[in-house]
């Protein structure tokens, strides 16, 4: 349990929250494990089997505090609200910013720079860790890699252009998956990458990837419902029928690591190898069906793992931050923030 950024967010299974006067009581198996008085709070967000008390939601959708309950996995389920809310007027500035390129280009830039510097890290991280035991050529492709990204997420920071900011994020993507194979420390030579394929993937690399970013943008898409945000009108991705471009612009700075090294991990490890992956007849590569739960498994522990958030200066598990950045969002959106502070890990 954990309070951030005036959210109560209750990860512990079977814990029950009760009303105590003006406050709100966590308890688990009677304990009394956490106080929180009202006044303090925003929003209240709980994951899997938690309980509020009828007490409690009524007095919550009272003070206009939003009840936003979730799967244990993050998936969205509903949101209890009293009858006054500002929910309509964040959505209405979403979609006005969705048709103001400007509007846009304001907030997705902070993504796609960070993006783009996550992403450099990662290299950097494997190039220092894992830099000896590669060729000249590979250590040479991926230093120039992370000096061009650098200056890619320079440009993007200050740029003022909704279309040079897309073909900023495509130039860095080209170059991050460029040199992403060199990461791979895996002696089969059925697990290689050769350059991002998405549908469908060509290569248990891709197939692993792409499962695990389903899983982020599902993340993604449910912390976006959780503070009001419509995830299906983006600012970074063009808006298409059955998209969650929202969502996919919220993944883009948590991708590198909270999908990325968890892929890299799995293969480094020998977690997954080529017995994990079957091809179909058009040349699709997917992972199996027993071995989905081994990914999946890993993914909620990656998702339990703590680092301190860069802006708010606290420690916060992984699987909080796509909830984090959503309420920063929306924060920015309400004009409670002057910019929006993206996920930047050190």
């Amino acid at each position: 349990m954990r309070r951030l950024l005036n959210t109560l967010y209750v990860t512990l299974d079977g814990a029950y929250l009760r009303k105590d006067g003006l406050n709100v009581v966590a308890e688990v198996a009677g304990e009394e494990k956490l106080r929180v008085p009202l006044h303090m709070l925003g929003s209240v967000a709980v994951f899997g089997r938690v309980s509020l008390s009828p007490a409690l939601m009524g007095a919550l959708a009272e003070a206009g505090i939003v009840s936003a309950f979730f799967s244990m996995n993050g998936r969205f389920l509903a949101r209890v609200e009293g009858p006054v809310s500002g929910n309509i007027l964040l959505r209405r500035e979403q979609y006005r910013r969705m048709d103001d390129p400007a509007g846009c280009v304001a907030v997705a830039r902070a993504m796609v720079a960070a993006k783009a510097l996550n992403q450099r890290g990662l290299l950097q991280r494997a190039l220092r860790d894992h830099g000896v035991g590669l060729s000249e050529d590979a250590r040479a492709a991926m230093a120039a890699a992370v000096e061009r990204m650098r200056d890619i997420a320079a440009r993007a920071a200050h740029e003022t252009d909704l279309d040079r900011l897309r073909g900023h994020e495509g130039e860095a993507a080209a170059l991050y998956f460029g040199v992403f194979g060199h990461a791979l420390r895996v002696p089969d030579p059925g697990i290689v990458f050769r350059g991002r394929s998405r549908r469908p993937p060509m290569d248990p690399v891709n197939a692993l990837l792409s499962f695990v970013y389903t899983m982020l943008v599902h993340d993604c898409r449910g912390a976006l419902e959780g503070v009001g945000l419509d995830p299906a009108a983006g600012f970074l991705h063009r808006m298409r029928p059955g998209r969650p471009s929202m969502a996919l612009d919220l993944m883009e700075e948590l991708r590198a690591n909270l999908a990325d090294r968890l892929v890299l991990s799995l293969l480094n490890r020998r977690e997954i190898g080529i017995a994990d992956f079957r091809v179909m007849e058009n040349g699709a590569v997917l992972l199996a069906e027993d071995s989905r739960k081994t990914v999946l498994t890993a993914w909620q522990e990656r998702k339990k793992e703590e680092i301190e958030h860069p802006f708010l200066k606290e420690r916060t598990s992984l699987g909080l931050l796509p909830h984090l950045q959503a309420s920063l969002l929306a924060r920015t959106l309400r004009g409670d923030l002057d910019a929006y502070p993206p996920m930047i890990w050190k």
